[in-house]
């Protein structure tokens, strides 16, 4: 992603609220004291700053002496926080906290630039105000899964794990480590992967497993061992595992429903994958998001038509992997399961 020098333009210098901030320490995890940053890091469009790897928070004001539209986003297209419209003459306060890594996108991608980019979106976008602070004790979401779960490089490409923040507040990190093509096996095998990840996950942290897509030779019995040693392996760090069964794929019959195998992620040892998950949860006591059965109803209730939007068909002829729409209502589906569940405040999470 683009870097910055750190210039601003007269046209955002103008609607500053305040002077920065002076530059006062602070605490975070796997980094040393920090100033507090501000407007002096951003363009009009876009805002770079030189942080190391860790987790902070971060608080914009929004609005102008026009009215305004705002979304941002960061790092590998990340939806940090939705659009939000202020009226003319207005200004309103938000916060949300991003985790910065290397590599910033998927885990076995490609690096991505160091420190904290924020792209500033929306119809017509207004930033008065910022600050980033490193993060006091955040709690991570990380996740594992697969190419419809992880931080996709490039449009039209969307997993749900990349809008997944957007609905979170400050105090709450999502942490993708999904990575596309990967299996159970290869998840556990690729020492970029579970290795990696699982040294990070701190007491109290959520992990989130969903992969299944790609298990199209595992047998059953491997694929169950499989996910009880990743559940176990976040248990042993003092995480809080959570099993997510597959999201459909957009495989009609007919009749219009989507009960074949292609779509339900059956594969071809007749595994069925989201049964498993939910035998696991159950006998292991995990809290199950069905994401299977919430994609299903949701995607037949649009029907082979209207659920098009939400896959990539028009743009690919791809019925497996998400547009940024399509994300974006999945991510929201995990958001609401993660309040049914009581796995998060609902102080946290953003509902509108």
């Amino acid at each position: 992603m683009r870097r910055f020098t750190g210039v601003r333009t007269a046209a955002l210098a103008a609607l500053t609220l305040a002077a920065v901030l002076p530059a006062a320490p602070a605490h975070a995890h796997a980094h040393d004291r920090q100033p507090i940053l501000g407007l002096e890091n951003c363009t009009a469009t876009a805002c770079h700053f030189d942080v190391p790897p860790g987790t902070y928070d971060v608080k914009v004001v929004l609005g102008g002496a026009t009215a305004s539209s705002t979304a941002v986003t960061g790092e590998t297209r990340r939806s940090l926080l939705p659009e939000t419209a202020v009226a003319a003459g207005e200004h309103v306060t938000r916060a949300f906290t991003v985790n910065v890594r290397t590599p910033e996108g998927e885990p076995t991608g490609a690096d991505g630039t160091p420190g904290l980019d924020l792209v500033l979106g929306g119809s017509a976008p207004a930033l008065a105000g910022i600050t980033v602070t490193p993060a006091r004790h955040p709690r991570q979401i990380i996740l594992v899964g697969d190419s419809t779960v992880c931080d996709q490089p490039g449009d039209p490409y969307s997993g749900w794990g990349q809008q997944l923040p957007q609905y979170l507040g400050r105090g709450l990190s999502v942490a993708n480590y999904a990575d596309s093509g990967e299996s159970t096996v290869t998840y556990l095998q690729n020492p970029q992967l579970w290795a990696t990840v699982q040294p990070l996950i701190r007491p109290g942290d959520l992990v989130l497993i969903q992969l299944a897509h790609n298990d199209k030779t595992t047998d059953e019995t491997t694929y169950r061992g499989n996910l009880e040693k990743l559940v176990a392996g976040v248990r042993e760090k003092g995480g809080e595992p959570v099993l997510v069964t597959p999201i459909v794929r957009r495989w009609f019959n007919a009749d219009g429903t989507l009960n074949n195998d292609t779509a339900l992620l059956v594969n071809g040892l007749g595994v069925n994958h989201p049964e498993v998950i939910r035998q696991v949860a159950a006998a292991e006591d995990v809290p199950l998001i069905d994401l299977t059965a919430k994609t299903k109803a949701l995607v037949e209730s649009l029907g082979p038509e209207g659920s098009k939007a939400v896959y990539l068909y028009n743009e690919k002829k791809d019925n497996t992997h998400t547009s940024v729409h399509g994300a974006t209502v999945y991510a929201g589906l995990v958001r609401d399961e993660l309040l049914a569940l009581h796995l998060v405040p609902e102080g946290k999470v953003r509902v509108g």
